[in-house]
């Protein structure tokens, strides 16, 4: 008790030096157990986002763009797929097709254009406002809520795609209806409108709106219809029944299609379907796509363990240095304790204390921070991976 009494003493008195001991070897402990656990819990969040997604329909060409953008919703810009492969799906009987659209935008996060069948997919519930109902409504993610400070009420204009284009396709205003319950999936950093919303973004559906009112000719104002007079569109409730669309939708894009199918064997029919090499339609099993990239990503590991390592005996080496000098520049001092009759297994056990007091407290700071790591260790992956996208 009194080797304790004195170490703590000592600690305290010489506050600077313990403060670095202790931090340097809470850091030694600590990060090697935070990097396992955020890398453990990426691999998890990649592969079950793969997992939860049975089939993914799409153009011919990068398997990873592909998945990428529909699971992910990445700024990838697979080609588009027809929505007559829509049709195609949903006249086979054999499974639920759930078109998305990830081409736009807004304030810095994805729209995706899709239908209802995705929020009951996915298990998407607003926690406040409702679902979509009407062309132009907007439901977003918790984090899009978070960040933008955006509630149901308020509204988001899609970014243009190009800010020099002349066809006189605008941004569009999208009322905020509702903002779903956190999921901890790239599903919180979403922008979700209705696909044809998305067609209406793209410039493939508009309304007509007169630019010139009765009120403006009733005042004798005359107004010129260009781009100066109108900066983006809106959908309301006076103009949405002029709202159209030219041409087959058939032929509309769409970036992906999830195909949810009714069992084993109609996924094995399906996929059958589409293992013609010069068609310009694949199906992919996106778990199968994921699980490779986690593997190319993970093969680092044991690399990255390596270091690991070395910088933990590095670290190890250069505190039980410090302590070993610490202990030799207090010779004398030990010294003039044996002389008052001090015995040297009683000097043992006070530096004994003192390293083990080090420790705990290194051990307790570390704990806390892995304890902090794995709490929020799926929300922060979830923000890194929305972040990397």
């Amino acid at each position: 008790m009194n080797a304790l009494y004195l170490a703590f003493a000592y600690l305290r008195f010489h506050w600077a030096r313990s403060l670095v001991l202790v931090l340097v070897a809470a850091l030694i402990m600590f990060v090697p157990v935070a990097t396992q656990t955020l890398l453990s819990t990426s691999e998890r969040a990649l592969i079950a986002r793969g997992e939860a997604t049975p089939l993914l329909l799409g153009s011919r060409g990068s398997q990873l763009d592909l998945t990428m953008a529909a699971l992910y919703f990445s700024e990838e810009r697979p080609e588009p797929v027809a929505m007559r492969e829509v049709e195609t799906v949903w006249e086979s009987g054999l499974g639920i097709p759930i078109p998305v659209h990830t081409a736009f935008s807004s304030s810095g996060f994805r729209i995706v254009g899709t239908t209802l069948d995705y929020f009951e997919f996915r298990e998407l519930t607003p926690v406040r406002g409702r679902g979509l109902s009407l062309l132009g409504d907007a439901v977003i993610g918790a984090e899009v809520a978070t960040a933008l400070g955006k509630d149901v009420g308020d509204t988001l204009v899609s970014a243009p795609e190009n800010l020099f284009d002349l066809d006189g396709v605008y941004p569009l205003e999208m009322p905020i209806v509702g903002v779903l319950a956190p999921t901890n999936t790239p599903d919180d950093q979403a922008i979700f409108v209705d696909i044809k919303t998305a067609w209406v973004i793209q410039g493939i559906g508009h309304g007509h709106e007169d630019v010139v009112t009765a009120a403006d000719i009733a005042a004798g104002t005359d107004a010129l219809a260009n781009a100066a007079v109108v900066q983006y569109q809106r959908i309301t409730e006076d103009n949405i029944e002029s709202f159209h669309f030219h041409g087959d939708q058939n032929g509309f894009p769409a970036s992906a299609v999830i195909v949810v199918p009714n069992d084993t064997r109609s996924s094995t029919i399906l996929r059958g379907r589409y293992l013609d090499g010069e068609s310009p339609i694949q199906l992919i099993e996106p778990a199968g796509v994921i699980q490779g990239l986690v593997d190319r990503i993970f093969r680092i590991k044991a690399l990255l363990d390596l270091v690991t390592a070395i910088i933990a005996v590095a670290a190890v080496a250069a505190v039980g240095l410090a302590v070993f000098l610490s202990f030799r520049l207090r010779a004398r001092e030990i010294a003039t304790a044996v002389k008052l009759g001090a015995q040297k297994g009683m000097v043992l056990r006070l530096l004994a204390a003192e390293t083990v007091t080090l420790l705990l407290v290194s051990g307790s700071i570390a704990a806390l921070g892995a304890a902090i790591v794995t709490r929020n260790a799926e929300a922060w992956v979830g923000w890194l991976l929305a972040l990397g996208s």
